[in-house]
């Protein structure tokens, strides 16, 4: 096995790898901003956006060069939908939905190349448009990681099953979709749920395989936590909270200093210039 995806590579050994996520559009600025923060892989999200393979084609060229492994969430377990975004120049697919063992091999076998899937050949961006067809095509099946989400009560209980399914390099759970799976729609602390994703975790630990979640609001309090509940492939925050923070923490910011110029009747001459 050749593999030099260092992101696949990780989830094989279990190490912990931070990513960070895009769903607001296919703006490359975007992509070249968060790669530059310096996190091991992107996920861009092709389920609960506007995103397609186009978009993604921009946002994984703002990455090149810059160290984060372009992922793809891609909008459903379809073997077409995975054929092209892995085209496009995804090493990393993130599958939606998978419940059974027979979608896990199905979502498998549309990342790999034959025999051991049915990827079609092709020229594309992933292999320099044909420059590079031949050491592609030899090495691909060992590099591109495959992630399945786990996110309803039938996928909990099909888990062991789900692991065993050979090619499925780790999960991620979905808590949101699997509360309301459970009748607690967005109750994702409910003890119900937190038992579901702890029989996640326990058996990927027994299947020696990755396990994933995405901190969409995170603080050094909850990474710390998910590290110590045994998550290792971990998507901190997302573009539009980022920009929601920020933005908004600027803002108070600009107000309390108004505020307390203002309350101490300042008058004081323009001493400093930032901008461009």
């Amino acid at each position: 096995m050749s593999i030099t995806n260092k992101i696949r590579k990780s989830l094989l050994r279990r190490e912990v790898i931070f990513g960070s996520w895009i769903q607001i559009g296919p703006y490359p600025a975007l992509a070249e901003i968060l790669a530059n923060a310096g996190y091991d892989w992107i996920g861009i999200d092709c389920e609960h956006s506007d995103i397609d393979v186009e978009g993604f084609t921009s946002l994984a060229r703002g990455m090149y060069g810059r160290g984060a492994i372009p992922f793809a969430r891609v909008r459903e377990n379809d073997t077409l939908a995975i054929r092209q975004i892995l085209d496009a120049g995804a090493q990393g697919v993130i599958i939606p939905l998978v419940n059974t063992a027979a979608e896990a091999r199905k979502a498998v076998a549309a990342a790999k190349y034959p025999p051991q899937g049915v990827r079609g050949f092709c020229f594309s961006r992933m292999n320099n448009y044909g420059l590079n067809f031949d050491e592609y095509a030899q090495n691909a099946n060992d590099n591109i990681a495959v992630v399945i989400m786990i996110e309803s009560k039938e996928a909990v209980s099909n888990i062991d099953e789900i692991l065993e399914v050979d090619g499925v390099d780790g999960v991620f759970i979905g808590p949101y979709d699997m509360s309301g799976s459970y009748g607690l729609v967005g109750q994702i602390d409910h003890e119900v749920i937190r038992d579901a994703c702890r029989v996640v975790v326990d058996a990927c630990d027994r299947h020696h395989k990755s396990v994933g979640l995405h901190l969409v609001h995170p603080t050094p309090e909850s990474i710390a936590q998910t590290l110590a509940d045994g998550f290792t492939f971990i998507a901190i925050g997302v573009d539009m909270v980022f920009l929601n923070q920020a933005s908004s923490l600027a803002l108070a910011d600009a107000k309390a200093a108004a505020s307390r110029s203002v309350s101490h009747g300042s008058n004081s001459p323009l001493k400093t210039l930032q901008g461009v």
